[in-house]
């Protein structure tokens, strides 16, 4: 039962269906070139980007990474206004729709129109909806169905991809 052939096949049908789940998952997800090769109104190169960004604001909106939660000075922003795009200044949020989730993070429950777009994500091995700006595709954060009436969405956004314009109107 131990044998050398038994040990080999297992190994090969092992070998053979985690390629054909990565392959599932690569094709259900996109690949990091398909996503970042997008049609966006704003693209520039990984170096400027890193000169137009702070390292943090890199490091979520061109790498996807998340900000530690209860950092950001936004999260605690209540005053009327929108929220922007750190790479683009695209309008994204209005602060009428913008709530405290108590996960640390800014959270709402409408992005403005035309403003996100939002692709299947596996990063952490299940499905969740990732959401980017929709003029330079910077990665926001999730959205999860789990948020409050009208829309039952949480929109959870890392601060370090936004700045606040106080009074802004959509």
């Amino acid at each position: 039962m131990n044998s050398p052939a038994f040990l080999s096949r297992r190994t090969l049908l092992g070998t053979v269906g985690f390629g054909v789940v990565a392959t599932a998952a690569t094709l259900l997800t996109g690949t990091e070139e398909q996503a970042s090769a997008a049609p966006f109104p704003v693209t520039l190169t990984p170096a400027q980007w890193k000169k137009k960004l702070s390292p943090q604001q890199y490091a979520v909106l061109r790498e996807a990474s998340t900000e530690r939660p209860f950092t950001s000075p936004l999260n605690k922003e209540h005053r009327a206004g929108l929220f922007l795009c750190a790479g683009c200044g695209q309008k994204l949020f209005s602060s009428a729709t913008k709530y405290d989730s108590g996960t640390g993070w800014p959270s709402f429950w409408q992005p403005l129109p035309r403003a996100i777009g939002t692709r299947r994500d596996f990063d952490l091995g299940y499905p969740r909806t990732e959401v980017h700006c929709a003029r330079c595709g910077g990665h926001l954060g999730h959205v999860f169905e789990d948020g409050p009436k009208p829309t039952g969405l949480r929109y959870c956004m890392n601060g370090a991809a936004m700045t606040f314009a106080v009074g802004a109107k959509a």
